[in-house]
């Protein structure tokens, strides 16, 4: 074969692959193209920066504008860039993608080590994602690891990484990434784990949570701190590597001690009742949605300060009512043998909130020994033993239903009489022991403890009340206690249950018979009466507490000492349909019963409304709605609505004031006398119902009404001698001077169209110098009495009716 033919052999064959080279590349380019618009086709449109709405936490706020709730599916508060540290910026950048301000999306040398690392293993181990291909994943791609999402990814990545800056990028990530324990982004993170704006943050804080994103539940510093502490360490030098930090710096924040805050419920223990009142008014107003996702800033009234104090008289009143009845018992018994395993049970329950107990708190201990001859008991707890004195525990006699606590022998003599060995109880953490060495029993006892305690005895109250404070003016509500425990029922007491108020109740049948012709020397004969139902073969006799009739009882009177049978027969003159809407007028808004047993309270009410009815005396007339909350804004910080009270005037000024001096001297005189020991201008009135099954105290001063109800849910007696005088009214009057301290003292104000008039306290007439008893009364100009008594001979010297 000649040369010509096999150059042109050779010509040929190079014509024939590039032909074949052509083809196949427009083959490649043409399945390339088909590959990627099949890959892509259904990639998720980019949007801008503007369009980043993300599901953000609605947060509720008290009146000093602190955090007390917050409601979300995904707890994230996105924050700008220039709110969070560069320090952060950094640590995230080296942990997560050192090369992050080089590459375009997709790092190729962290892919190709990737891939070598996954032909390795065999599978999928290491995704060497980017920070801009961890935001498309984030906000566009489903979790699952194969190579043809790995594609989508990058191909999002390209796209993300043309549209968006690097500081754009950086801020979708940094407010979209899950770091554990329900918090998304690192303003969420930086409150969850060190209870600080992220504005806040240390290095050392900053690199702990820089190295969650990989893994956050496996490098959770709640559950696994050494754990954690390595992660923080890597991003540390991973730092010094890139450049960031100095190794000084470095060694500093490994060498700082991090403070972690407990795992809780953020906030919500501050004003629970409050706060889930609140979210159940924005959920059914503005839907589910917009409560959970959408960001809202809920502003209340609550005022925190008053809701802790709220929240400590409840808890001790019905503690001191729980131990008058006496003491129920251990919560159980355990044998020796099951003392350590039951300790070390309640080790890894502090250990896993955090939470080590400090003087005041109520914790379970079980008792190891009892010794009436030192009069003490020793107890141990999870973290430390202490000793219970004979005269912490002496309230602990065993229950009589039947016998008044005050009746009955109140105290116990030694503590055998109450505790055993292996009672597992409640205790108090009074204080650390002046004598430790001098306490029962052996040192070497003591030793198996941390800490050496004096502790009292107490027990879990099985009562139930509600607490809800509102400024009368303007309608603010300051305080809500819902119930004893919100933990344990989230059922609010102060707004949703219905109860009798009993002589609670009588303010409104008074404040009527005012504007019906009487005054408060009108005179009202108590004396026996009968109803008779003969369809039904029904006899009523009502009675007065004290089981006496009293005579001719000045209108005043009747109130101040509650009784039963005057209201009755004030009820039955201005008719009951009178009060039905005279009560509607106050702001009560309940179904009442269309009997005369209203007068005594039968009808039942939510505290909430007793607090709106007595906001009218102390508003000279005015009703004003109870507010809870003042403002709501959408995410933008546009306001959705505003709530200030508008008052509506409904009675007479004048009546509203006699009504306020008639219950001021149900506090000077009569069953509120309790609340004289406010030492300022107060008026109240208790309440009690039959069998004692509830109590009530409402009360206020010019500024504030507060009513507080106790009782049991499931209606049973308080047990005797417990009414609202005894069971309710220490409660209110501790909350009170408390609220009050340190303000100014402030009298009722007089309206016009009040006169005063010293009268007969007999009669009710205007006083001579015969009259045994006299004081100034007031009436509406031109109701005031005009006649002078006479002496009267028919009430004898303990003021009970002759004859009766």
């Amino acid at each position: 074969m000649t040369g010509g033919k096999m150059a042109n052999i050779l010509k040929k064959a190079i014509k024939a692959l590039a032909l074949l080279m052509v083809i196949g590349m427009v083959i490649a380019v043409v399945a390339g193209g088909v590959f990627y618009y099949q890959i892509s086709r259904d990639l998720p449109r980019i949007f801008t920066i503007d369009d980043y709405r993300p599901p953000t936490v609605t947060t509720l706020y008290s009146a000093e504008k602190q955090k007390i709730a917050e409601f979300y599916t995904e707890r994230r508060i996105v924050v700008p860039l220039d709110r969070m540290p560069p320090m952060l910026i950094n640590a995230f950048v080296a942990a997560e993608d050192a090369r992050f301000f080089q590459h375009t999306g997709v790092d190729l040398t962290g892919v190709a080590r990737a891939f070598m690392k996954n032909l390795e293993a065999g599978a999928i181990v290491q995704g060497g994602s980017t920070i801009t291909q961890q935001v498309a994943k984030s906000f566009f791609l489903s979790s699952e690891r194969t190579y043809t999402r790995k594609i989508r990814e990058a191909i999002l990545s390209y796209r993300i990484e043309k549209r968006f800056s690097k500081a754009d990028i950086l801020y979708l990530y940094l407010n979209q990434i899950y770091l554990g324990h329900g918090a998304y982004g690192v303003a969420a993170a930086a409150e969850n784990y060190f209870g600080k704006p992220v504005e806040e943050l240390s290095l050392a804080e900053c690199t702990l949570i820089a190295g969650l994103p990989q893994a956050p539940s496996r490098y959770s510093p709640y559950r696994y701190p050494a754990r954690a502490k390595n992660r923080q360490l890597y991003v540390l030098n991973q730092m010094v590597t890139g450049g960031y930090i100095s190794e000084a710096e470095a060694q500093a924040a490994r060498e700082a001690e991090l403070e972690i805050q407990p795992v809780r419920s953020l906030f919500q223990e501050n004003a629970p009742w409050y706060a889930e009142h609140v979210r159940r008014y924005v959920e059914a107003k503005y839907g589910r949605d917009t409560l959970y996702n959408q960001g809202l800033s809920v502003y209340t009234a609550v005022d925190l300060s008053m809701q802790e104090a709220a929240r400590r008289e409840v808890d001790r009143g019905l503690r001191d009512l729980d131990k008058r009845q006496g003491y129920r018992g251990p919560i159980r018994r355990i044998s020796e043998e099951e003392i350590e395993p039951f300790l070390s049970s309640l080790r890894e329950e502090a250990l896993g909130k955090m939470e080590l107990a400090v003087v005041g708190d109520i914790v379970q201990g079980v008792v190891v020994d009892v010794d009436d001859e030192k009069e003490s008991a020793w107890v141990r707890l999870a973290h430390g033993a202490g000793e219970i004195p004979l005269e912490e525990m002496k309230w602990a006699r065993r229950p009589d239903p039947g016998v008044a606590w005050y009746q009955s022998a109140a105290t116990i003599k030694k503590p055998s009489q109450a505790l055993k060995t292996g009672d597992v109880i409640w205790v108090r953490i009074v204080s650390l022991a002046e004598s430790p060495e001098n306490m029962a029993p052996a040192a070497e006892d003591r030793a198996l403890g941390t800490a050496v305690l004096r502790l009292s005895l107490e027990q879990e109250p099985a009562v139930e009340a509600a607490l809800i404070c509102m400024e009368a003016r303007p309608g603010l509500v300051r305080a809500m206690i819902g119930g004893r425990d919100a933990a344990k029922s989230q059922f609010n007491r102060a707004v949703q249950a219905i109860r009798q108020p009993g002589s609670a109740f009588k303010p409104i049948i008074y404040a009527a018979a005012l504007d019906k012709g009487y005054t408060p020397a009108s005179v009202i004969i108590d004396s026996a009466i009968v109803f008779e139902d003969t369809a039904r073969n029904f006899t009523w006799k009502p009675q007065n507490y004290e089981e006496r009739f009293f005579g001719p009882t000045l209108f005043r009177r009747a109130l101040e000492k509650s009784h039963n049978i005057p209201t009755i027969k004030i009820l039955m003159d201005i008719g009951v349909d009178y009060i039905h809407d005279y009560a509607k007028k106050l702001g009560i808004t309940s179904p009442l019963s269309r009997d005369l047993s209203i007068a005594l309270g039968s009808s039942g009410l939510a505290p909430v409304e007793l607090a709106k009815a007595y906001a009218v005396f102390a508003n000279m007339g005015d009703r004003v709605e109870p507010v809870f909350i003042t403002r709501i804004e959408d995410r933008e910080g546009r306001v959705l609505e505003e709530n200030r009270a508008e008052p509506v005037h409904v009675i007479g000024s004048d009546t509203a004031y006699i009504m306020t001096h008639l219950l001021e001297g149900v506090v000077e005189h009569g069953t509120g006398r309790r609340a004289r020991e406010l030492n300022r201008p107060a008026a109240g009135k208790t309440g009690t119902t039959d069998n004692l099954n509830d109590a009530w105290f409402v009360g206020y001063t010019p500024d504030f009404v507060t009513v507080v109800w106790v009782g049991f849910d499931e209606e049973q007696s308080l047990g005797k001698g417990e009414t609202g005088a005894s069971a309710a009214s220490p409660i209110w009057l501790g909350f009170m001077q408390t609220i009050l301290a340190g303000k100014p003292v402030k009298e009722f104000e007089v309206p016009e169209g009040v006169v005063f008039s010293r009268i007969d306290a007999e009669t009710g007439l205007l006083a001579t110098d015969d009259s045994r008893e006299t004081f100034f009364e007031c009436f509406k100009k031109g109701t005031e009495p005009t006649e002078y008594a006479e002496p009267a001979d028919t009430v004898d010297e303990e003021g009970f009716f002759k004859g009766m």
